[in-house]
Order: structure tokens, then sequence, then C-alpha cells
């Protein structure tokens, strides 16, 4: 396993807080946009807000969150406590390589794609974060 980090109830609790923020901020932006409006700095968004979430879930189940350099490691710890959740992790974390590092703009449908798997990812971590207190 990759380097972990161990988590205290304030950072599951600051994890939790961007997470919402990070999923809320995208979809301001998703409703102010239109069609034409350049998808990426969105799917950024909802890419960290996934990330954040992930983070959440593990602490609360393992005490710890990835901390390496290797996505692979994330989507691993993750695996161990969500294994559902692993294909949206995993999907998000594809979208943070092309939107930083493609010269191409995102689609609608890849950032629906990333919408729908910050969704899931948040709602998984505030649900355990509930039963957690």
């Amino acid at each position: 396993m990759g380097r972990t980090v161990r988590c205290s109830q304030k950072q599951r609790r600051g994890r939790l807080a961007k997470a919402v923020t990070f999923s809320e901020a995208a979809q301001q932006l998703d409703a102010l946009a239109d069609d034409g409006t350049p998808t990426d700095a969105r799917i950024a968004l909802y890419v960290d807000a996934g990330i954040a979430a992930a983070d959440v879930i593990c602490c609360i189940a393992l005490g710890e969150h990835a901390a390496g350099q290797s996505h692979d490691e994330a989507i691993d710890l993750l695996g161990r406590v969500d294994k559902p959740l692993t294909l949206d992790l995993a999907s998000l974390l594809r979208f943070k390589t092309r939107t930083s590092d493609g010269a191409d703009a995102a689609t609608q449908q890849q950032l629906k794609t990333a919408s729908r798997a910050a969704k899931r990812l948040v709602g998984a971590a505030s649900r355990k974060a509930l039963r957690s207190n």
C-alpha cells in the first residue's frame, strides 16, 4: 500500500466541508452556464469534491486516507471500504489528468459523468459522516 495519512475528527470535518463546497460551487456554475460554456473548470471542481469525499470515506472507515502521488493508491484504499465507489473515483481521477494536462476542452457528456460521480461520492461521505457522529 502507498503512503497514507492518519485522520483526526477535525480533518474529517474539514475534508467533508471541502467536498460539499467544491460540489456546490460546481453545481452553481452548472446552473449559470449554457451548453457553450467551457467545462474544464467545473469538472476540476467535481474532481476536487470527489477526492475530498473519498478521503472522508476512508478516514471514517480506516482512520487514514491516501496521500501519495499515485491515483491508484487512492483508488485501492477506497476499494478496501466501498468497492463500487472506486469506479466513480477512478473516473474523476482520469478527468483530473485530462482537464489539467489536455489541450482539448471536456465535453458536456464528460461534465455529466463527472457531476454524477462526484455527487455519489459526496453523498456517500455525507451519509457515512452522519452515521459516525
